[in-house]
């Protein structure tokens, strides 16, 4: 598929998870005539709506959404094919003469999206192996593995990721280069606009916990209860998903449901950190404060500022 420079600026909120991004795309999407691409890793996956903080109906109705509630949660989409249903639904905004707006935490899907970022290939019989190894011998085992040959790779992937564990240490054996090397300097797909909210972490901290005791009241266990019995603990990738991987070892009489609640609020916390890393080397980025009065405002004076108009 071919992008191309015509057409509206794309809008990027990025930021931890948290941070309130959400919200204030669908702001700037209703004044901006736009409409919203999600590059949240796991909202593309239906069903799983409260412990992804997938945006509301209401939200929806608001501003069309894309790449949300897309595929089964038993499918295992790959980036590649991430980027290219992305990009396409980016393409048909931009030549409707809208502006997309697209937000996310997770860095490598803004990425793949947003930057000229290519994958290497698979190859079936490096995978099984590594899979049959990983089946084995445990994700936390494989990332130990991939730490010992690449450090820099280990600490961007979470050590019970297993599928991304396999997908680095495969990158590693098919090219012989760190997996994080296949990571160029930035090079845009579009004119684009990134605009980031910055959260102190200790503000970040109480709004983790906040989104956490929410999604436990808003029904959160029953959510995975539900895909549970539709098979979710077999499936490679969705059931890793932070709060979900520890709610099915809830159902699963492995901890309490106590202990399920405060991992997945230490999980997040990491997560987030390694969000702000990720983000924080990206020179492109705007801040703004998260909890500015103003926020909507000083986004659109941001937009309309690198595209030399006026809001």
């Amino acid at each position: 598929m071919t992008t191309t420079a015509t057409g509206p600026t794309v809008i990027a909120v990025v930021g931890p998870t948290a941070s309130g991004k959400s919200a204030l795309a669908v702001e700037l999407a209703e004044r901006l005539r736009g409409e919203i691409v999600g590059t949240d890793s796991m909202q593309v996956y239906r069903g799983m709506d409260i412990g992804t903080a997938s945006p509301t109906k209401h939200e929806q109705a608001r501003v069309t959404h894309h790449l949300i509630d897309v595929w089964d949660p038993s499918y295992s989409v790959s980036v590649a094919e991430f980027q290219r249903e992305a990009r396409r639904a980016i393409d048909d905004i931009r030549a409707r003469g809208l502006a997309p707006v697209v937000v996310g935490g997770s860095g490598l899907y803004v990425s793949a999206v947003l930057d000229d970022l290519r994958f290497p290939g698979t190859d079936p019989q490096v995978r099984a192996r590594l899979e049959a190894d990983l089946e084995v011998r445990g994700s936390e085992e494989m990332h130990r593995r991939l730490e010992a040959v690449d450090p820099a790779a280990a600490g961007q992937i979470l050590p019970t990721n297993g599928r991304r564990i396999v997908r680095a240490l495969e990158v590693i054996e098919l090219t012989g280069e760190p997996f994080v090397a296949q990571l160029p300097d930035p090079i845009d797909m579009y004119p684009t606009v990134r605009i980031g909210l910055d959260v102190p972490r200790e503000d970040l901290d109480k709004r983790i916990v906040s989104r956490v005791d929410r999604m436990w009241a808003d029904g959160f266990v029953e959510e995975v209860r539900r895909l549970a019995a539709t098979g979710l603990a077999a499936t490679p990738t969705a059931s890793r998903a932070l709060g979900y991987q520890q709610v099915l070892a809830f159902l699963a009489g492995e901890i309490t449901e106590d202990e399920a609640r405060q991992q997945t609020i230490d999980g997040t916390r990491r997560f987030a950190r390694r969000q702000q890393r990720w983000f924080g080397r990206d020179e492109r980025i705007l801040w703004l404060p998260y909890d500015s009065p103003s926020l909507v405002e000083e986004a659109l004076a941001v937009v309309a500022g690198s595209m030399g108009t006026s809001t």
